[in-house]
Parts: C-alpha cells; sequence; structure tokens
C-alpha cells in the first residue's frame, strides 16, 4: 500500500492566538512538508487547488514544483485540480512540465471540486458543472493519448490537429478521478479505467466498500482488468507521540475549519463529542499514535479494498512544527507497520 499527505495549505486564524500567516509563508512552509515526506519514506505528496482568501495554493503544479528538484522519489499529485473551470490543455502542459522537472514523478487527480468560487472566476456557469467536467476531461485524456490533437467540443474552441507540448517523461501521464463517493463519479472512473480516489472524511470508511466494488465491476464490463485498477483514500488525520496529544492538537483547528464550511454549507455545529466519535476504530478520523493509525489504515485496506492512503494534514492551520512532526511519524513509524502487515497478508491470498 501507497502511504503520502495531501494538504489544501490553509490560511486560517491561529485558534490560539487569531493570527494569520500570510499566503507566502504558509507556501515555503508547504514545500518544507514536501520535501520532509520525501526524506522520510513516503509515497505521494497532493495539493489541493482553492481560489479563496482562507487556502494559498491556487495553482497546485507552481507549489509542486518548487518542492520537484528538493525531493527524489515522492510522486507529487494535485488534489484535486478542479478541471470544470481549468483549461485541459494547460492542465495537461503544467503537469507535463511538472513530469520533466520531476523525472516522472507528476500525476494529475481531477475533479469536479466541492467548492464554486472558480467558476465566476474563471467565466464559468454552475449550471454547466457536470456537463463541463464531463468534456474537459474527455479532451484531458485525448491530450495524452498522443502528441497532436484533433477535438470539438461545447465549451471551448475546437482544436484541429495541433500539437501540445512539452510531452510528459510517463506515458500515459497518470490521472486519477477524484469522488466525493457519489455513484455516478466512481462508475465513470471504472469505465474509463482510470484510478480512483475517495474523500473519506465523514461516517464510517467501510460504507465505501460497495462503492469500491461499484468502481471494479464497471471497470470490468468496459473491458479493463478491475484487479489492476488503484482506489485511494483522502482522510483527515493526525499523528503525534500519543493519543491525547494527538487528539488535543488536532481538535481546535479541525473544529473551525468544519464550523467554517458548516456555516456556509448548512451543517450541523461540530464539537468534540463528533471529534471523538470520528477518532473511534470504525470512524473516518486517523487520529491518534502510530500504532492506532497504522491499525487503522490497514483496516481500510482490508475492508474497503484502498490500495492508496492519503493522510490529509492539517485540517485549518496548525503549527508548521506539529505538521512536520506528523509527517514524520507517518514516514517512519506508521508507514513501514501497514506495508509489513499488508505484505503479510496479500502474501496468504
Amino acid at each position: 500500500m501507497e502511504i503520502g499527505i495531501s494538504t489544501f495549505v490553509e490560511t486560517t486564524p491561529d485558534t490560539r492566538t487569531g493570527k494569520v500567516i500570510s499566503h507566502a509563508e504558509r507556501l515555503r512552509e508547504v514545500v518544507e512538508e514536501i520535501v520532509l515526506a520525501d526524506q522520510v519514506g513516503l509515497d505521494v505528496f497532493g495539493v489541493g487547488e482553492h481560489h479563496r482568501k482562507d487556502y494559498a495554493a491556487s495553482s497546485p503544479t507552481l507549489v509542486l514544483a518548487a518542492a520537484a528538484s528538493q525531493t527524489k522519489r515522492i510522486r507529487l499529485t494535485s488534489a484535486v485540480t478542479v478541471l470544470s473551470s481549468d483549461d485541459p490543455v494547460r492542465v495537461f502542459e503544467d503537469f507535463a512540465t511538472l513530469d520533466g522537472l520531476s523525472n516522472g514523478r507528476a500525476e494529475i487527480m481531477v475533479g469536479r471540486g466541492s467548492f464554486i468560487e472558480s467558476f465566476p472566476l474563471f467565466g464559468y456557469d454552475l449550471q454547466d458543472y457536470d456537463e463541463l467536467f464531463e468534456e474537459k476531461l474527455e479532451l484531458l485524456l485525448k491530450l495524452r493519448e498522443s502528441e497532436k490533437v484533433t477535438w470539438s467540443g461545447k465549451h471551448r474552441p475546437s482544436i484541429q490537429n495541433l500539437g501540445v507540448y512539452p510531452r510528459p517523461v510517463q506515458d500515459p501521464l497518470p490521472v486519477w478521478i477524484g469522488s466525493g463517493g457519489t455513484p455516478d463519479s466512481v462508475i465513470r472512473a471504472g469505465l474509463l479505467g482510470l484510478p480512483l480516489v475517495l474523500a473519506i472524511i465523514g461516517g464510517r470508511p467501510v460504507q465505501f466498500a460497495p462503492l469500491v466494488e461499484l468502481y471494479k465491476r464497471a471497470a470490468e464490463q468496459a473491458g479493463h482488468d478491475g484487479s489492476k485498477l488503484t482506489v485511494a483514500s483522502h482522510s483527515h488525520g493526525f499523528i503525534a507521540d500519543d493519543i491525547d496529544t494527538a487528539a488535543d492538537k488536532f481538535f481546535p483547528s479541525t473544529q473551525q475549519a468544519m464550523n467554517v464550511l458548516g456555516r456556509e454549507r448548512g451543517w450541523g455545529y461540530y464539537d468534540r463529542s463528533s471529534f471523538d466519535a470520528a477518532r473511534s476504530f470504525e470512524g473516518a478520523l486517523y487520529v491518534g499514535d502510530p500504532e492506532t493509525v497504522a491499525q487503522k489504515i490497514i483496516h481500510l485496506g482490508k475492508n474497503v479494498g484502498v490500495t492508496r492512503f492519503m493522510l490529509h494534514v492539517p485540517v485549518g492551520s496548525m503549527p508548521h512544527e506539529d505538521v512536520l512532526r506528523a509527517i514524520e511519524l507517518l514516514g517512519k513509524e506508521v508507514a513501514p507497520r501497514v506495508r509489513e502487515e499488508v505484505a503479510n497478508w496479500e502474501a496468504e491470498q
């Protein structure tokens, strides 16, 4: 199983001081986090795209490119690229450039996005939400298939036998489908034979197992080998040297971030009891000491079929040194436990 990190590069007020660090400082911090993740042996690092004041990364490729020359092995991905409001040609060119800079370590994780700020910003109508994604995904996949492309659609000018450069090191450049867990999105990924990323951030993770089965069935019906397709989880969490420290450090910023979004989206108030329930063994928060988090990831792999786990940290703004320590523990203590256990039960199958 691959183990990694995802982040939205948030710049929310510090829950202790009320201070908000600058976008520039947070961007430099996240490059340090990517470099450390590479050094401690993690497999992948993902950066999300947002276009609002409380997030610093509107261009994941630029952030990842800043880390590419300082890293050696870790894979570099968006988490996600909001393809519906972007130009697939530019997305492909940017990630092909990143692929060259990193010598074949770039990935694109595309999604429709749960935030809508990019649509009016780039002149798109939210009424076209689904249609935009389908059309632009079709073009993106064409761009990775061949050097020269002929294509026409409704929401973008046509392309007539034009080349798109640079070409990536990887052939094909990996494209993942990010999903919030709807049947339509996992079926789409399966029919296309693309790897799937599930945002498992609430409820009981084992409830996602039927979606993974649906994804694999759709893949097999389309002629793809479902056993070879990969499924990733993007899940909130935090690791410290002991369980109580992890919970006490992660709760304040998580509560603040969840309640800001909750007010925007009509969710109920997020309190400590909600948090503690979610970090139970069957819950969707991966918060605790290395052994606790490792066992939860192993449980997810066995019962849902996840082959890549991405710990989303921080949620809200946390002290940089705490985030670095969590990354270090994930790479040095959690990942080896998980890999050993997964290797054992795979050998028994």
